[in-house]
């Protein structure tokens, strides 16, 4: 083979080689930083979609579901499938989240119940399979408290920065209703008084936060201090005083919930009649419709209209004391009944010789009216089994120290305090 017929040879096997290179690449090979840049491909997971809705008010489940991305008989299906929940009674503003494929259909959806609770439903091959999951809280413990400037509530805010506003309220009213067989917090708290509470501080997964139980408090009026302390008897919990004394007693401090002394026992002038007379009870103002306690467990022995007093209700305790209710818009019981100590009896209202809304309350021992301030000073409770009081005292000692503490934080825990047995 001569020189220039192999040369042509070899021209012709290139040429070949270039025609069979552009046959299987008929695509422009690119720089690999313009493929980086054209970003990532559709993923098969991307059809996969999560939509998230709530209940609406009025509207059946049947109908949210839906509107969150099942189709109406897989709502049906799913609602088939359910124990743990009734469909009828699933609150408004309860969030739906589905996991929603436009091929596909919703493979699962979930209902959040309540800030711990959520039920699952997973589509299997056959059916739904429902799951019922409830979230861990947290609790740590935290100290609170204030100088009381107006109210109890006001002297928990200003010093519960750990708590939501809404939830320092919370915490007053729970303080209140340790107290109140204690103290008359409508006339025993004054300015200058201090309150120190050390409470469990419960964190929700969403990040939401609530006052658990009270574990201690320390409420101290004109330099006298009123102490508490969470303790258990075996299954029993309940509160004692610094003594280990039960902070419950036979009789509540006061008929009303929120109140304010508006006229007290001894000599008045009666607003209506013009008189100087003697006032055999408390005048408790109120809005009418608020609620009135019975003071005590005992037996109703009038219920009805009684002269000047309007719609009254009287009760006999086993001492021997009777308790009277006047000026009431509505009576709850009747003669011959047995109520409970804080039991609702009736509703403030203005009945009889009366000028606006309130409470006229009376004490009588052994017939005779009594100052209720000083009749139901006595309530002390019943004290500590002997075989607790070692163990409430080192207890006392420990929980005490940590109330003094500086505000906020205290101890880290993931599992609810305990204490004395509990």
């Amino acid at each position: 083979m001569t020189t220039s017929r192999a040369l042509l040879v070899a021209v012709g096997c290139l040429g070949l080689g270039a025609a069979a290179v552009a046959i299987g690449r008929p695509v422009k090979e690119r720089p690999a930083a313009s493929v980086l840049a054209a970003g990532p491909r559709l993923s098969v997971a991307s059809r996969w979609r999560t939509h998230v809705d709530t209940i609406r008010k009025g509207e059946p489940l049947t109908v949210a579901l839906t509107r969150a991305g099942l189709a109406p008989e897989e709502a049906a299906e799913a609602l088939r499938a359910a124990s743990a929940l009734d469909p009828r009674r699933v609150r408004a503003g309860t969030p739906i989240t589905a996991k929603v494929s436009a091929d596909s259909g919703t493979s699962e959806f979930t209902l959040q119940l309540a800030i711990d609770r959520v039920i699952r439903f997973t589509r299997s091959a056959q059916t739904w399979v429902e799951r019922e999951e409830l979230l861990p809280w947290t609790t740590d413990t935290v100290v609170v408290g204030g100088e009381v400037q107006s109210t109890l509530t006001a002297a928990i805010a200003s010093g519960a920065q750990d708590f939501p506003e809404r939830q320092r309220t919370e915490l007053a009213y729970s303080l209140a209703d340790v107290l109140e067989y204690r103290v008359d917090l409508s006339r025993d708290l004054q300015k200058g008084d201090s309150v120190r509470v050390l409470v469990e501080r419960q964190r929700a997964p969403n990040g939401m936060v609530r006052p658990g139980a009270i574990i201690a408090a320390r409420l101290t009026m004109s330099g006298k201090p009123v102490e508490t302390l969470r303790f258990a008897q075996g299954t029993r919990v309940s509160y004692f005083d610094g003594e280990g004394k039960s902070m419950r007693a036979a009789f509540l401090r006061a008929p009303l919930e929120f109140r304010r002394i508006s006229s007290v026992f001894g000599m008045r002038r009666h607003p209506i009649l013009g008189t100087l007379r003697r006032h055999s009870g408390m005048d408790y103002a109120a809005s009418r419709g608020t609620p009135v306690r019975a003071l005590g467990n005992g037996r109703v022995v009038f219920a009805g209209w009684k002269g000047g007093y309007g719609k009254t209700i009287e009760i006999r305790h086993a001492n021997g004391m009777v308790t009277r209710y006047g000026h009431l818009d509505a009576i709850n019981v009747k003669s011959g009944s047995m109520v409970n100590i804080a039991q609702t009896i009736g509703k403030v209202g203005s009945t009889g010789l009366s000028t606006a809304p309130h409470l006229h309350f009376e004490v009588l021992v052994n017939g005779v009216h009594r100052d209720p301030r000083v009749a139901l000073r006595n309530v002390a409770g019943e004290p500590l089994e002997a075989r607790h009081r070692g163990e409430f005292a080192a207890l006392k000692s420990r929980i005490f120290a940590q109330l003094d503490a500086p505000l906020g934080l205290v101890a880290d825990r993931r599992v609810p305090v305990r204490v004395g047995g509990d």
